[in-house]
């Protein structure tokens, strides 16, 4: 049987469930989960290797109303991954229904040629009898090539969904080794499983105000691998609470973020945090650039 490769986009609102999605297939956290909106910024790629066939996945950031430069930088990332592709997966929350969103993100499909498939999530909260009148409403939106209705978090028809994108594949090479999960470096990975404890710890005004950059990584002598993050923050408010009270909460951060980066990494870690101010980080180019936001500005 001949090989069969390609790659797969993970479009859809914010927190719909799309790195949930990934994190399932690939089987480890590559991409982090939050219940907070717009946690994913770039593209995440996730590889998935069975025996005759690869699939790259993208896990794109929740398309959404701009507010910031940094914002606009994200959907342009979600809707410029649309034309590189073999085929589009447009994931929605059955357990809401539709809804404005998901009605924009159908507008942007109308002009892609790939196969799009209508991913219904999370119908582990959806009762069985409202499935069938939800597809009809998604249907009058779009020709899907496929509609599939999953759970990403039990796992839930996870398998049919990659059997029916395996239809889409063409012939094409194994792009990355059997063991690969992700193109990404490790220190981005890092950078972001730090950040995802950053956003379950904190409130509404910290999250989509801190970026995580690795300023160093390298092993020492006896096998520890150490490393030094630096958080950045729009505020000097904003600082105080990322450290918190006699550093308590920069403590917890480090703790929650060395047992996922350990598990990773498969070592020891010795992880050192700091917390800087760039005062409206979000909205500056030049920064931007810096904390890698960099390809569509």
């Amino acid at each position: 049987m001949k090989f069969k490769s390609g790659f797969v986009a993970i479009i859809g609102r914010p927190n719909v469930g799309k790195s949930t999605l990934m994190n399932q297939v690939i089987g480890q956290k590559i991409a982090i989960m939050s219940d907070k909106p717009q946690t994913t910024r770039n593209k995440i790629h996730g590889v998935y290797t069975a025996n005759n066939s690869q699939i790259v996945f993208l896990d794109t950031p929740g398309i959404h109303k701009r507010q910031s430069k940094l914002g606009d930088y994200m959907n342009q990332t979600a809707i410029g991954t649309l034309g590189e592709v073999e085929a589009v997966l447009f994931l929605v929350d059955a357990s809401e229904g539709l809804g404005g969103g998901d009605r924009f993100i159908a507008e942007q499909l109308k002009q892609v040629k790939t196969p799009v498939f209508l991913v219904l999530n999370k119908i582990d909260k959806l009762a069985p009898e409202a499935l069938l009148p939800l597809i009809e409403q998604y249907r009058k939106l779009h020709e899907f090539a496929e509609i599939v209705p999953i759970s990403a978090k039990m796992g839930n028809n996870v398998n049919t969904l990659l059997e029916q994108i395996g239809k889409y594949l063409p012939e094409g090479p194994q792009y990355y080794p059997d063991d690969q999960v992700t193109d990404h470096p490790e220190q981005f990975v890092c950078a972001e499983l730090i950040r995802e404890k950053i956003l379950h710890m904190t409130r509404e005004e910290i999250p989509h105000s801190i970026a995580v950059t690795i300023e160093d990584m390298r092993v020492a002598e006896n096998g520890v691998v150490h490393i030094s993050a630096v958080i950045f923050v729009e505020r000097d408010s904003q600082k105080g609470i990322i450290i918190g009270k006699q550093g308590a909460m920069l403590k917890e951060v480090g703790r929650r973020a060395r047992t996922d980066i350990e598990n990773l990494l498969g070592s020891k870690i010795f992880l050192e945090l700091w917390v800087k101010v760039k005062k409206d980080w979000r909205n500056q180019d030049r920064v931007l650039r810096d904390l890698g936001f960099h390809k569509d500005l």
